[in-house]
């Protein structure tokens, strides 16, 4: 099954009081876990009892309880995340303990239900599915793919030169891998190929 993952479209926010509990659950769209660390430092409360956190970016993930039960809050708000197909998001929730225990069960279905909850109400944005591959091209062609590469919204990630010219790394949507090969077929009269990287 090929499903189309999605990303948010902005910072997305959900409040909800469970058993004199306050829990605030914010979402946001990362590219990296840098970038994931550095919203949790910026939307946590330390005055607040704890500041729960996940996210997923590809086949990076990371969460924390933050002094819950172990098992308790990370990882339910993973499964939010996952259960509702989403990608390089990161979710932060923040509690503040109101005087009554809500046991494990409880705590699971607070923070799993609030991080779902908030990513219902957000706007998704598809994320397009992206590919490396590799090819080589003569000098007397670069020049002109490069010029072109916005028009596949392809991204150079590395370049290596040698006599023949200069072998490139390039990202893109799948989408657009068709008209790219198609491309470098006629700019090569089809000596190059366009080779996909595992």
């Amino acid at each position: 099954m090929n499903t189309v993952l999605s990303t948010l479209a902005q910072i997305s926010a959900a409040t909800e009081e469970i058993r004199k509990s306050r829990f605030c659950c914010q979402v946001a769209p990362v590219a990296s876990p840098q970038a994931a660390l550095a919203f949790l430092a910026q939307v946590s409360d330390l005055r607040a009892t704890h500041n729960c956190w996940a996210y997923r970016i590809g086949q990076q993930y990371r969460y924390s309880d933050d002094g819950e039960p172990a098992g308790t809050a990370g990882k339910p708000m993973l499964q939010a995340i996952d259960g509702q197909g989403f990608d390089q998001v990161v979710a932060v929730v923040t509690r503040w303990y109101g005087g009554i225990k809500l046991g494990a069960g409880g705590l699971m279905r607070a923070y799993g239900g609030i991080t779902a909850q908030c990513l219902r109400l957000a706007t998704r944005k598809p994320l397009l599915r992206r590919s490396e591959v590799e090819l080589a091209l003569p000098f007397a062609q670069l020049s002109l793919l490069k010029a072109r590469l916005a028009e596949f919204d392809a991204e150079c990630m590395a370049e290596a030169f040698d006599a023949e010219g200069a072998t490139l790394r390039l990202a893109l949507p799948d989408a657009r891998l068709d008209a790219l090969t198609a491309l470098i077929a006629d700019l090569t009269r089809g000596r190059n190929t366009v080779r996909r990287r595992e």
